[in-house]
């Protein structure tokens, strides 16, 4: 395993356990991170209107397309560590 997948998936799990809940786009720009790093670009189609949280998940990630993978997960982990020292 990979130093950087080793501090992705610490951070994943580190993430449960901030000393505060991030607010809603830290927490949004923390999902999309986790799905480009783990999925690649945004699939499927954008969720309606009448799912307003659906829809906001999708195009934060969406935001992400063409990101690699690699990069991903480093900014997620650097987006971890900000929040710990919250």
């Amino acid at each position: 395993m990979s130093d950087l997948k080793s501090q992705f998936d610490l951070a994943a799990k580190q993430v449960t356990q901030l000393p505060a809940r991030p607010d809603n786009d830290a927490l949004l720009e923390l999902y999309a991170l986790y799905k480009q790093a783990t999925e690649g670009d945004a699939s499927g189609s954008r969720p309606s209107l009448l799912n307003p949280v659906g829809r906001a998940k999708y195009d934060a990630w969406s935001r992400l397309k063409g990101t690699n993978k690699d990069t991903a997960m480093q900014r997620y982990v650097a987006v971890v560590e900000r929040l710990k020292t919250r």
